[in-house]
């Protein structure tokens, strides 16, 4: 397996570079497979893990293709594609350079993506020109920016996040929403732990501790009429907030 011929940098070169993103790149094709932020020697920790694909740990996509590249033979190529920022510049950046590179082995999507993120221009105008809603029940707003494409809109809603069951069952209308629009209503009948039993063909494996899904329908045309269609307001929307789920009655 290659070693990388730098695995650290010297001691007054790591101070001046302040928060850096980087990328890292497959010699193979040129494809950059992951994006970061960090400091002093963050880019070099992926590239020096210490799991190997024999010792029958469960590695993440990006570990397994490093050592895909270092069994090959190559050097994973890593470079610092902007420096000396503070922490917060180095947030918008890394979340732009993640939706510039499709396919990257990233578990999460760029801070922010989900509201300020790639858009057409029509997208654009929609989503500004769009009357905001008034919220006129208690609603859950949950974000399905990803999940929505891979599925129809209520299984993309209804399962399976990291939320208060308690806390969920207060609300009395859930809105789907993508890239800040409203774009489904539903009302929840059940809250469920995500597990096989209570989702069947979409818990496969045990399902997901910890976490909840919905059993319900789609929302009365009463009630879609004062909200699909319609922008999440901007207080709804703090820039940066990562977190998918949203209560309109506890800002």
């Amino acid at each position: 397996m290659v070693e990388p011929k730098i695995k650290s940098f010297p001691a007054d070169v790591a101070s001046k570079l302040k928060t850096y993103v980087y990328r890292l790149i497959d010699p193979r094709n040129g494809e950059t497979f992951y994006v970061g932020k960090g400091k002093d020697n963050r880019i070099f920790s992926h590239i020096l893990a210490k799991k190997h694909l024999d010792e029958g740990d469960d590695l993440d996509n990006k570990i397994k293709r490093i050592h895909e590249i270092c069994l090959a033979g190559f050097e994973v190529a890593h470079v610092i594609h902007r420096h000396g920022m503070d922490s917060e510049t180095a947030i918008e950046v890394e979340a732009a350079l993640i939706d510039a590179y499709p396919g990257l082995t990233n578990i999460a999507g760029g801070t922010g993506s989900s509201d300020y993120g790639v858009m057409h221009a029509d997208e654009i105008i929609k989503r500004y020109a769009a009357e905001p809603a008034v919220f006129k029940h208690k609603v859950l707003l949950i974000n399905v920016n990803r999940s929505a494409t891979e599925r129809s809109l209520y299984d993309a809603t209804r399962y399976a996040w990291k939320i208060s069951r308690s806390k969920a069952k207060q609300a009395e209308v859930i809105l789907a929403t993508i890239k800040g629009m409203i774009v489904g209503s539903f009302i929840a009948e059940e809250w469920l732990e995500a597990t096989e039993a209570n989702f069947p063909g979409r818990a496969e494996g045990g399902g997901l501790p910890g976490r909840f899904g919905f059993v319900g329908e789609e929302a009365p045309d009463d009630i879609k009429s004062l909200y699909v269609g319609k922008r999440v307001p901007d207080e709804y929307r703090k820039k940066g907030a990562a977190n998918p789920i949203k209560y309109t009655w506890d800002k």
